[in-house]
């Protein structure tokens, strides 16, 4: 299957997940491309069952249809609802690429993540560096999950034909993004206590771990951009690695985030704490060499997350 133009105008377009934050960006990128949204709330089809949302495509039929639904969290909240993590996932993303094939979805993109790779994977990490090594055992249950996804429309490529095609983000942060400090990902955790420790006065900021982990981080709006265009350009079986390109250490992420909210104080750092993974940052040559590059640096970025932050999220 070749690489053919997808143009998006006048098709009907599924967003499963459109209320997380990927989804909800996908959605606001949509609207510039003149094709017809369709969204669904989970009071209406639970997407972790099959009938459910068999039913609801053979009604709906969609055209395309980007699978951004997950069970989603940091570090805590993997470590300690792996059977969530792992069955949630594995449910959605198998209801959906199965009823997707049947009913005759024409295009249909599967969202990954940069988890799905080796815990030691040499870096930068390349598309070939999947299933090379053991996985961090933190995030293990939802790599686990992904990597099924990503294997599951591979597979309904080779034996039916499907253009399902997987896109692997980096780290994710941007408006909508969820700041429960005992569910949440780096960024938001750290913008959401270091405005708190800013309105309490405090002279410190307590940072899990040692700080010494690096990570990459890609706007989601920047996110949103890419897999329109990889809906629109690319038809290949091999994953796509969607990322910023550079990395930054966890300290100096969390300095960044504490002059972006205006927190003058110190920062502590706890290695009683988890690392996680030593580093992650995605090889994106493959994506570079499609014609496609990121816009948002990373303090533009956490400048504008925390401007949605202090308008529709703070507690």
């Amino acid at each position: 299957m070749t690489d053919a133009p997808y143009p998006l105008g006048g098709r009907r377009v599924w967003v499963a997940g459109h209320r997380g934050m990927v989804g909800a960006a996908l959605v606001r990128r949509l609207a510039h491309e003149d094709c017809e949204i369709l969204t669904v709330d989970r009071a209406e089809v639970d997407l972790r069952r099959q009938s459910e949302v068999e039913d609801w495509l053979a009604e709906t039929r969609p055209q395309a249809a980007v699978v951004a639904a997950a069970t989603v969290g940091g570090i805590q909240a993997n470590d300690s609802r792996p059977a969530e993590f792992i069955y949630d996932n594995l449910a959605i993303e198998a209801n959906i690429i199965h009823a997707a094939w049947r009913c005759g979805v024409e295009k249909l993109l599967f969202l990954g993540s940069s988890c799905i790779y080796p815990r030691d994977a040499a870096q930068p990490m390349t598309e070939e560096a999947l299933l090379t090594g053991p996985l961090e055992a933190t995030n293990q249950w939802y790599a686990v999950a992904k990597i099924a996804g990503l294997k599951l429309c591979q597979a309904y490529r080779r034996q039916y034909g499907c253009d399902f095609i997987s896109a692997m983000p980096a780290n994710l942060y941007g408006p909508g993004d969820n700041f429960d400090l005992a569910s949440s990902h780096v960024v938001a955790a750290l913008m959401r206590k270091a405005h708190e420790a800013r309105i309490a006065g405090d002279d410190s900021l307590a940072v899990w771990g040692s700080g010494r982990p690096r990570r990459e981080f890609l706007y989601v709006e920047d996110l949103a951009d890419a897999l329109v265009f990889l809906l629109q350009t690319y038809s290949g079986e091999a994953h796509v690695n969607v990322g910023a390109g550079k990395d930054i250490v966890i300290s100096e992420l969390a300095a960044l985030i504490a002059e972006v909210v205006g927190f003058a104080g110190g920062l502590t750092f706890d290695p009683g704490k988890p690392d996680g993974t030593p580093r992650k940052l995605l090889d994106v040559s493959r994506l570079s060499e499609l014609g496609w590059s990121p816009s948002t640096g990373l303090r533009d970025g956490l400048a504008q997350t925390y401007r949605w932050f202090c308008e529709y999220a703070e507690p």
